[in-house]
């Protein structure tokens, strides 16, 4: 019984290993490149360190202006999807009406492929609109991702909120502004927050629909990384990834306590 007690430790243990060398292997590859001044195999430390590629990537103007670009389109599509997307979702989290069910069965089956198809799609009408090589195009394929995220999480929280204390609320004189204010939008806010992080993700990562919109005016920071692989150092490439992952890490590490604690599985459970 001990024998197999401590297999199965040893196996925990190995596949703990084994998931900690998959997620901070390539993280720590990267690090490390990111202050190699070159690496020759088969050697098993760099040749040299410095910070002249974090240096080149901020002098370079493309490399500069991707980051600008990213930094700027991302807010907006948020925003928009906000404003879009709460109002619908605090409809369907409220409200019961003919096609609801159908409606959110088609918005999330939409998300569940790859959108390559839905982006040739659209190639066609945003050539026909003169959107090729726009903000305003990026920001309309963007929107795709987030749509699902602002609306399903959100919904949930609305339709979680306790139907008693807002009529309890009524009764004691409070308006139904008021009682949107504090009482409906103030117990479903954390799950929105999340909402709003997750939608920052799916639009600052998007690559594929931004790359065949913007290029090649426009470039992000996702879109940029298919020039930096081509035409630039390793090292480059490997500072300009850990620039990109740090948004994410940081919202991710500022949402931990919610998603864990079950509201991003909880936006997805809409009766």
């Amino acid at each position: 019984m001990n024998a197999r007690r401590a297999l199965r430790e040893i196996g925990i243990g190995a596949l703990a290993i084994a998931l900690m060398a998959f997620i901070l292997g390539p993280i720590l590859w990267l690090g490390a490149h990111a202050f190699a001044t070159s690496w020759t195999f088969p050697r098993l430390s760099a040749d040299g360190w410095t910070t002249h590629w974090w240096h080149e990537v901020f002098a370079d103007s493309a490399l500069a202006g991707a980051i600008r670009t990213s930094l700027l389109i991302t807010p907006v599509v948020v925003l928009i999807s906000a404003v879009i997307c709460l109002p619908a979702a605090y409809a369907i989290g409220r409200h019961s009406f003919p096609g609801r069910r159908l409606f959110l069965i088609g918005m999330f089956a939409a998300n569940a492929f790859p959108k390559i198809g839905l982006f040739a799609s659209l190639a066609a009408l945003f050539y026909a609109m003169n959107l090729m090589g726009t903000v305003i195009g990026i920001v309309i394929v963007q929107l795709l991702g987030t749509i699902v995220f602002m609306t399903w999480i959100p919904a949930s929280a609305f339709a979680a909120v306790p139907r008693s204390l807002e009529e309890a609320a009524r009764d004691a004189g409070a308006s139904r502004l008021t009682v949107f204010r504090t009482i409906t939008l103030r117990l479903a806010m954390p799950s929105i927050l999340v909402a709003v992080i997750m939608s920052f993700l799916a639009s600052f990562d998007e690559a594929q629909g931004s790359y065949l919109v913007g290029a090649p005016n426009i470039y992000t920071m996702p879109t940029e990384m298919y020039a930096l692989v081509e035409n630039y150092p390793i090292q480059v490439a490997a500072v300009f990834s850990i620039l990109l992952s740090v948004p994410s890490v940081i919202l991710i590490g500022l949402a931990r306590q919610h998603i864990i604690g079950g509201r991003l599985a909880e936006g997805f459970q809409i009766r």
